[in-house]
């Protein structure tokens, strides 16, 4: 025996409710020959009469009054999950593009950023050099360099340096170098190894997560921001800071959604966030 469509028992529960072809033609859309055809091959479906039919309406039967409350529970747990799918899609977001060698950080302290209780979504992503905000690439960035051009919304977030590091225990005074690829290179940390010791560079790389796990394997040494630098303890700096490379940070906006309450919100919890790892990323910590 086939089973009812889902759809033609939500019908049979508007005539039901309505008590008559007509006014659930109204409700519908549906002609009310077609719902009175679709009635029958459903009393044909089920093997049972659902309405007592008459010149005053449709009254249910005693199967109709069965159904109609089961399909009532039915159409409540309908609802209910629509509802639930409806608040959920309906939520806003928020993009939020991160300079690459932080958005690993930013992904460490996420719930600094968004709380559980927060009615927003966030998706977080490493800025790609291509970044375009003035066309909402990204709601929110953090960048290493302040955009030239663009209606946007630019505030300075404190700084980010770099210095020189190696395992503890590899080998030798003067060990190989470790650079990031002159192709991939985007920033002036990226290409001081090259610029520096082009010579003694036995190991490269396009990604900049495959420049610090080379570091850590003990490929040889390399340039890293201090925060990844001085946070593993596989490695130790060599030197000081590479006065250089350090740059500011900006959390940068487009000018026209900064002003969106959960835009804000993120923004500001970033503000906050980088201030009070301020001194970590200067490489200034235990100063």
């Amino acid at each position: 025996m086939a089973d009812p469509n889902w759809d033609d028992l939500q019908l049979f529960h508007v005539v039901a409710e309505l008590g008559g072809l007509s006014a659930a033609a109204q409700r519908t859309g549906l002609s009310a020959p077609t719902i009175g055809r679709r009635m029958l091959a459903l009393e044909r479906t089920l093997g049972r009469s659902l309405f007592l039919r008459s010149q005053r309406g449709y009254r249910l039967a005693h199967d109709g009054e069965v159904l109609f409350e089961r399909v009532s529970g039915m159409q409540a747990v309908a609802d209910a999950i629509a509802d639930w799918h409806g608040e959920a899609f309906a939520m806003p977001w928020v993009s939020i593009a991160v300079d690459s060698w932080l958005a690993g950080f930013a992904a460490d302290h996420v719930l600094r950023i968004k709380g559980p209780e927060d009615g927003f979504r966030i998706c977080l992503a490493a800025a790609a050099p291509s970044l375009a905000l003035a066309f909402r690439e990204a709601d929110v960035a953090v960048l290493a360099a302040r955009p030239d051009s663009g209606n946007l919304a630019v505030r300075r977030a404190g700084s980010m340096a770099y210095a020189v590091y190696r395992r503890r225990d590899l080998a030798g005074d003067d060990p190989p170098w470790v650079s990031m690829g002159t192709g991939a290179a985007v920033s002036a940390s990226d290409r001081w190894v090259f610029e520096n010791r082009e010579s003694a560079i036995t190991t490269w790389t396009e990604e900049r997560d495959l420049l610090l796990r080379l570091v850590v394997a003990g490929a040889g040494q390399g340039v890293l921001p201090v925060h990844l630098g001085d946070a593993n303890p596989v490695l130790e700096r060599i030197g000081g800071i590479i006065g250089d490379l350090t740059h500011p940070l900006f959390i940068v906006a487009n000018d026209d959604d900064r002003h969106r309450p959960e835009v804000r919100t993120v923004i500001e919890r970033l503000a906050s966030f980088l201030r009070e790892n301020e001194a970590l990323l200067a490489g200034r910590a235990d100063g």
